[in-house]
């Protein structure tokens, strides 16, 4: 998915409408790369710290320690991370802005320290790892648009680095959503192995009030840009209505419900397609705008 509206930013909206950008089709490809293989470390070093409560959670889907031995997988995790970083290195002096190597660092390293301590505390972890994955997609707009700027088009560069701000914001919203939903799934494995995550701290069913309340916060917000930006645009509102509101609307009825682990686990896998098809929708800006 990361790749996908990486791809999406690059070709569907910013060479789209012929915005000035920096990276070529190399550049976007060792762009997309570098994120991929720090996110992939990041799954890694978190399936490390997660045996504990993987074993209780989802003993089937155990892979350190049965598949893979915890060595094999740290060295993988050091190796991403270096391949990572190194290409992130590259493209930064490749496009004359040698600070913008921080951000891989400063991702790598908050990946390790979310699977090492941040996941164990009350919705820290939850809004540092949704962080991040906005930050995949502002790391587009960084690269292809801020090198670029010029005074002359200045006022161009900012509009789509604003949209592109927009799509992270729902990125962001959705995957915190999802991330709440995850720990109110892995609640049993999360107590026994000593985390203090939101439902452990208040309890299941306060948990899930929140979570429905707060669903209503992107549903609110997307129905609103349906009716101020979209209402020209019939094919536009029936995509957003049908495949994002709909799918979140019966993500918040369905949350009033839900009980059993098997309940949360649909939700979480709704919450991804809802940021699927977020994300999909900006094969349309070529025609909203």
């Amino acid at each position: 998915m990361i790749a996908v509206v990486q791809l999406l930013i690059k070709y569907a909206l910013l060479e789209s409408f012929g915005v000035q950008t920096t990276l070529d089709g190399l550049g976007i490809s060792l762009l997309i790369l570098a994120t991929l293989c720090i996110a992939a470390a990041g799954y890694i070093i978190n399936d490390i710290y997660d045996v504990e409560t993987d074993t209780i959670n989802k003993p089937d889907r155990v892979i350190i320690g049965k598949s893979i031995s915890e060595k094999t997988a740290f060295n993988a995790f050091i190796a991403l991370n270096i391949i990572g970083v190194g290409i992130g290195f590259y493209l930064s002096h490749r496009v004359g802005r040698a600070p913008f190597f921080s951000i891989f660092v400063i991702i790598s390293i908050l990946l390790y320290v979310y699977a090492s301590y941040l996941k164990r505390t009350i919705l820290i972890g939850n809004l540092v790892i949704s962080a991040l994955v906005a930050l995949s997609l502002i790391i587009v707009g960084v690269f292809e648009l801020i090198p670029a700027m010029t005074p002359t088009n200045q006022e161009t560069q900012v509009v789509f680095f604003k949209v592109i701000l927009d799509y992270a914001l729902f990125a962001f919203g959705i995957n915190l959503l999802r991330e709440i939903a995850k720990d109110i799934e892995d609640i049993d494995g999360d107590y026994k192995a000593g985390m203090n995550t939101l439902p452990i701290a208040i309890g299941r069913e306060r948990a899930k009030n929140i979570l429905t309340v707060l669903n209503f916060i992107p549903l609110a917000a997307l129905v609103y840009y349906v009716i101020t930006d979209l209402y020209k645009q019939p094919v536009a509102v029936i995509y957003f209505l049908v495949f994002i509101v709909g799918p979140l609307l019966y993500i918040t009825v369905k949350t009033f419900g839900t009980k059993t682990k098997k309940d949360f686990r649909h939700l979480s896998l709704m919450y991804k397609l809802v940021m699927l098809f977020g994300m999909l929708s900006l094969l349309f800006y070529l025609f909203i705008l």
